[in-house]
């Protein structure tokens, strides 16, 4: 199995790369996040894989980071997933937002991905959630509130309460979540607080 390869990028294309490899030009499928990362330069680049074989063809998929192949891996053990299905889902959702979406039974963020219907969103949630641990990912993503925001404390019905105020407001649950991975000493806000210092991440002030 070819677990990365370092090379040249030669060519871009609107879904891969071609990636000049000890003089071999390898097409690599990547998400559109990481197309726009990247451009053609004579810089060595590292690039992480997966190799798909089928009866007809053989495919190479490739990432920019590992825990994004991580994320294509768990997602094409979904029924119905596969690895164009599983490209489409991280074009538009980065592993830490997707895994996000995942938790908080996002399924309309998932479906967003072109080709990903409402069922296969849910199938996703359905088949990962258990796999995916909310608590890990707030601590993962501020490393400010590690240990500030505890899952089981008597700050969580005021933090809940908030959650569905700004649900009904329109905002989805993994955009909130990640905004409240954000905040430093939540443990001190109540219900109005919480509220007000997901607006100030997500872009309004109260």
């Amino acid at each position: 199995m070819i677990s990365y390869m370092k090379g040249t990028i030669e060519e871009i294309h609107t879904d891969s790369i071609v990636l000049d490899h000890q003089g071999i030009g390898y097409q690599l499928i990547m998400p559109s996040i990481d197309l726009e990362r990247i451009s053609k330069s004579s810089a060595e680049v590292k690039i992480y894989t997966y190799f798909q074989v089928r009866e007809d063809a053989f495919q190479l998929f490739g990432f920019l980071t590992k825990e994004e192949k991580q994320c294509f891996e768990l997602l094409i053990t979904v029924n119905g997933v596969g690895p164009k299905a599983a490209i489409s889902i991280l074009s538009v959702l980065p592993p830490n937002d997707l895994k996000f979406a995942i938790a908080a039974g996002d399924s309309k963020s998932i479906s967003k991905a072109p080709g990903v219907g409402a069922k296969t969103a849910q199938r996703v949630i359905l088949d990962l959630k258990d796999k995916i641990s909310l608590e890990e990912m707030l601590d993962s993503t501020s490393d400010s509130i590690s240990d500030e925001i505890p899952m089981n404390t008597g700050n969580d019905k005021n933090k809940n309460d908030a959650i569905l105020a700004l649900e009904s407001l329109g905002y989805g649950s993994s955009e909130i979540l990640r905004a409240m991975s954000d905040i430093p000493n939540g443990g001190d806000l109540d219900t109005e607080g919480w509220i007000k210092e997901v607006l100030k991440r997500i872009g309004l002030n109260l």
